[in-house]
């Protein structure tokens, strides 16, 4: 259960995929136009599934899903690549002369 002032993650769906424009690629308009936003929540509580309003760090006011309490970033540049190392030693061959 989230309080009020938590940071939080929401969702909505802005557009449905039978709503969206036509001038878009095929699988694109086949996909619901979705808006995740995080922020500071505004009701006075919030359970995962419920519908919340939150506050943005620019200052704006969305309501969504609430869909997680204190989100976090999960990017990465993916799975090592063996071959990468290869392509290092290559590189550094032909710009340097060996290893540097």
């Amino acid at each position: 259960m989230a309080k009020k002032g938590d940071w939080v993650r929401i969702h909505d769906v802005i557009l449905k995929a039978d709503q969206r424009t036509a001038r878009l690629p095929d699988d694109t308009q086949k996909c619901d136009f979705e808006m995740w936003v995080k922020g500071s929540l505004l009701d006075e509580e919030g359970h995962m599934g419920d519908t919340v309003h939150v506050k943005t760090a620019s200052g704006r006011v969305e309501q969504g899903i609430l869909a997680e309490e204190n989100p976090h970033y999960t990017h990465s540049y993916g799975k090592f690549v063996p071959e990468m190392i290869e392509i290092d030693k290559q590189l550094r061959e032909i710009m340097y002369g060996g290893e540097k």
